[in-house]
């Protein structure tokens, strides 16, 4: 921000005026109320919405007018065994799941003590600080728990939601209506369910922890220091499970999708294909836990974020708990800006058909933004501080910038609108409604290469607006409020997240419900509704996913300036330099992280689907009455549901530990320069990795949507007359042009619900990590790391003089002293690089060694009757083999 320059004062003034003649604000009084009740409220509402979900029996007859015949009664039969295979599918997965999350919590914890008490231990008597070891670890454990329970709040809902929401669409005068509320009201269970325990979570922990601390400018940064493993529990969590869950639903959705659609030419969610439950499982651990616990850690990492720079301000401060507290009060007063949002939706204007469903959503953020802008305004001018003398008159001092409570209302407003209008960007590119997806499904008309490439462009452009939006947006809020500022915009981003998050739960359902439509063999106009009310949710999926996105860079900008305000609480003057070699070396290293990570959880994917197409290509081989339409044998679904289980549970823990270990290492070895570039070169390139990969996904998948549902029949008729039957319908999935969609959405699915999502963990992870640890890296030869023992400027200027001097004698060459050392080490560096280069490349162009194993998918042309293997082509494998 814009450094603030106080002007002169004489010795009476500043002894009449302290902290900008602040005192504490009778309103403060209100912020426990407000958070506490908004808290229970939010719980409470989550509540009725369950019981409403819940009226809707189980039974595809119960709507008004229906008829039950031998046929419904056999339907119910499948609707109650299909809900309680992907329930029993879906709590396997996250039981598992969560068993080693739980190891996890324990070692980290044990990890956190041990390391925070020696860092902060008493320079005096060398005494360890066990009080900041044992509560960074409580708060650690309570945000890990917090968002265990979120996951498997939405994970439990939305699996109790499907089959009610196919029931719904079963209704012949209300089946849109119905349908909707119901998937919509599960979205909203998840989302006040979620928020409520969240705030009352991070709240009851500091008000217990605030005991530990005196009410003193400096007990309120340790206390907020402390409390910032809250942060660190939730993000750690969300990160398992948004690359174990991401792994899980991809691995099935791609598998049964190549060995299904592809190979067989089955229709989707066909009950003959193995694959097809752990497809529907995946849905909920991936999109539904995976997206709640990344939203709760972005929750609680910005909140932490704010309270740790609030808590360095002594205006702030002097003002009272309340005024500390106004980050958590914003956020309370959401739930209830949501919570009337809702009623809009699902009451005031309902849906009546399908061109109602997707303005509906739309209306949601919107109407949710609208409404939260005076009530912001409102928080701010009632529980920030005024000063009334000294240096910043109207406002108070934060980061060394004066600012005001209309300051900071227009950061939290600039968060809030920017992550509407990246939304509806996002949706731009996403939507088949509009020209980016249509230009990649008329793509498809020269095949699947051209689709992708189509579809790689349209996300590298697709980053440009939200980038320059944030951009703004991070400018703006740090010149008003310095890093303060920028954590209250990732607040206003968060502000509606209840909302959000009953947008982005309505998705899996509705997906679900579909799936189930099309297992139970219901009547077509059942599958035509849930598959209208899939393709809005998938728009507003790639929403919600662009809203993660943006707040996830706010967050982690936030954390990076709690990080440096932590730092020189410290009394360590840190400054940003791009021109310090430590520095830039941390930049280019986490530009690249992003780039691994997502290296790491597409591999993961591939391997788990090539597990998968293994699996279902065995069964169909080992009963073929699978392959035969209406045949009554089913397939295994658990060995599937195995394969994807145990594949995400083993493949997700290199990208975490990848990510954990990074800022670690980094600050451990090198010291907190290296680390301050980590982090930004991390978000800046992950940001745009995450966007452009997030929405190409999502357009192929529309891309292919589009064209399934007729758009381009008249030009498949066309190009491939093939494909018309004897009536003159043309057969759309039979055309080559489909068949091009499907590998652009195939290709896509690991992007836009893996690699893309994960990365926002990356960015906020990473960041909380380092702030946790910052006494760590501090501890270590006064944050230049363990480098600093081995290289130290004295020791390589009189290597370097001596070097100089024999190379003076030798070839009588004059050399220039540098200004300082450091040369050594850079040749050393250089030298190594280069080497490993070379090495490198030799083993990427020496011919392999050993006997490539055979592929999943191979070509069937030898079982095509009539097409004999000409013993040339054998010959010649032989002798490659």
């Amino acid at each position: 921000g814009t450094p603030w320059h106080p002007r002169t004062m004489d010795s009476l003034d500043m002894a009449q005026c302290v902290n900008g003649g602040i005192e504490p604000l009778a309103s403060g009084a209100l912020t426990t109320p407000i958070i506490v009740a908004t808290g229970i409220i939010g719980i409470v509402f989550s509540i009725f919405l369950l019981r409403q979900v819940a009226s809707v029996l189980l039974d595809v007859t119960s709507a008004p007018g229906a008829t039950r015949t031998a046929d419904s009664a056999e339907q119910n039969t499948k609707l109650v065994e299909l809900y309680r295979a992907i329930t029993v599918g879906a709590s396997a997965f996250l039981n598992a799941e969560y068993k080693l999350c739980a190891l996890f919590v324990a070692v980290v914890s044990v990890g956190i003590t041990l390391l925070i008490s020696w860092a902060t231990k008493d320079p005096a008597t060398g005494e360890w600080a066990w009080t900041s070891g044992l509560i960074s670890a409580l708060s650690f454990f309570v945000g890990a728990v917090t968002s265990m329970v979120s996951g498997f709040i939405g994970m439990r809902v939305a699996v109790f939601s499907n089959a009610r929401c196919t029931v719904g669409a079963c209704d012949p005068s209300k089946g849109w209506t119905r349908s909707f509320n119901t998937a919509f009201r599960a979205g909203g269970v998840m989302g006040f369910s979620l928020t409520g325990i969240a705030i009352l979570a991070l709240y009851i922990l500091l008000a217990i922890l605030r005991t530990a601390f005196p009410d003193s400018d400096e007990g309120y940064k340790q206390l907020m220091d402390v409390v910032a493993g809250f942060g660190l529990g939730g993000s750690s969590i969300a990160m398992f499970g948004r690359v174990g869950g991401g792994i899980y639903t991809k691995a099935a959705d791609v598998g049964a999708d190549l060995a299904g659609k592809v190979v067989e030419d089955l229709p989707e969610d066909d009950p003959h294909n193995p694959g097809t439950i752990a497809d529907n499982v995946g849905d909920n651990v991936g999109d539904v836990a995976g997206m709640g616990s990344d939203l709760f850690g972005s929750f609680g990492e910005a909140s932490c974020a704010a309270l740790l720079v609030g808590a360095s301000s002594p205006m702030i401060v002097a003002a009272g708990w309340g005024a500390l507290m106004f980050p958590l009060a914003l956020s309370g007063v959401g739930i209830l800006v949501c919570m009337a949002t809702s009623f809009v939706a699902t009451d005031l204007m309902p849906v009546r058909d399908e061109k109602g469903i997707e303005s509906a959503l739309k209306m949601q953020l919107l109407v949710s933004t609208l409404l939260m802008t005076p009530c912001v305004y409102a928080l701010a001018v009632t529980l920030l501080p005024a000063a009334t003398c000294g240096m910043c008159v109207g406002g108070f001092v934060v980061g060394g910038v004066c600012s005001s409570p209309l300051k900071a209302f227009f950061c939290v407003g600039f968060g809030l609108w920017g992550g509407c209008v990246i939304g509806f960007v996002t949706e731009y590119y996403t939507s088949f409604s509009y020209t980016p997806v249509q230009e990649v499904a008329n793509a498809c008309r020269t095949g699947a290469a051209t689709n992708i490439i189509y579809g790689l462009a349209l996300g590298y452009k697709s980053a440009i607006v939200p980038v320059f939006l944030l951009s703004l947006i991070v400018y703006g809020a740090h010149t008003l409020a310095g890093f303060y500022g920028i954590a209250l915009a990732a607040l206003g981003m968060l502000s509606t997240l209840a909302t959000c998050l009953a947008i982005d739960v309505y998705g899996p359902v509705c997906d679900n419900a579909g799936g189930i439509a099309e297992m139970c063999e219901l009547h077509p106009s059942v599958r035509e509704k849930t598959d209208a009310l899939d393709a809005a949710g998938n728009t507003t999926a790639a929403i919600g996913k662009g809203f993660a996105i943006g707040s996830a860079c706010l967050v982690g900008l936030a954390l990076f300036g709690a990080f440096v305000t932590r730092l020189n609480d410290t009394g360590a003057k840190v400054t940003v330099d791009l021109l310090d070699p430590l520095t830039f070396a941390g930049l280019l290293v986490g530009s690249m992280l992003p780039y691994w990570f997502s290296a790491m959880t597409m591999k993961s994917v591939g391997k788990a689907a090539n597990e998968m197409v293994i699996e279902i290509k065995r069964q169909f081989d080992a009963n073929p009455n699978l392959l035969i339409p209406n045949h009554p044998d089913r397939p295994d679904y658990d060995r599937c549901i195995k394969i994807s289980t145990d594949a995400s549970l083993r493949e997700m823990i290199a990208p975490g530990a990848l990510v954990m270990f990074a800022p670690i290492v980094a600050g451990v070895v090198f010291g907190t320069k290296s680390v301050t570039g980590l982090l930004a070169g991390g978000i800046a390139s992950g940001v745009q990795m995450a966007v452009s990969a997030s929405n190409t996904g999502g357009a192929w998948d529309n891309a292919k949507k589009y064209i399934s549902k007729g758009a381009m029949d008249a030009v498949i008729g066309e190009e491939e007359p093939e494909t018309v039957d004897n009536t003159g319908k043309v057969q759309t999935k039979k055309s080559q042009i489909f068949k091009a969609a499907v590998t652009g959405d195939t290709v896509g699915d690991p992007l836009k619900d893996t690699s893309g999502p994960a990365l926002n963990i990356l960015m906020k992870l990473m960041a909380i990590i380092s702030v946790v640890f910052a006494p760590l890296f501090l501890a270590i030869k006064d944050g230049d790391g363990l480098l600093g023992f081995v290289v130290h400027d004295k020791d390589v200027a009189a290597a370097h003089d001596a070097v100089v001097a024999a190379t003076r004698r030798l070839a009588q060459v004059p050399v220039a002293s540098p200004a300082g050392g450091g040369e050594l080490v850079a040749m050393a560096f250089g030298l190594v690089v280069g080497v490993g280069g070379v090495l490198a490349v030799q083993r990427a162009t020496a011919p392999p060694r050993a006997k490539a194993a055979k592929p999943a998918l191979v070509c069937r042309a030898a079982k095509v009757e009539g097409t004999p293997v000409e013993p040339r082509l054998l010959a010649h494998t032989a002798s490659l083999a």
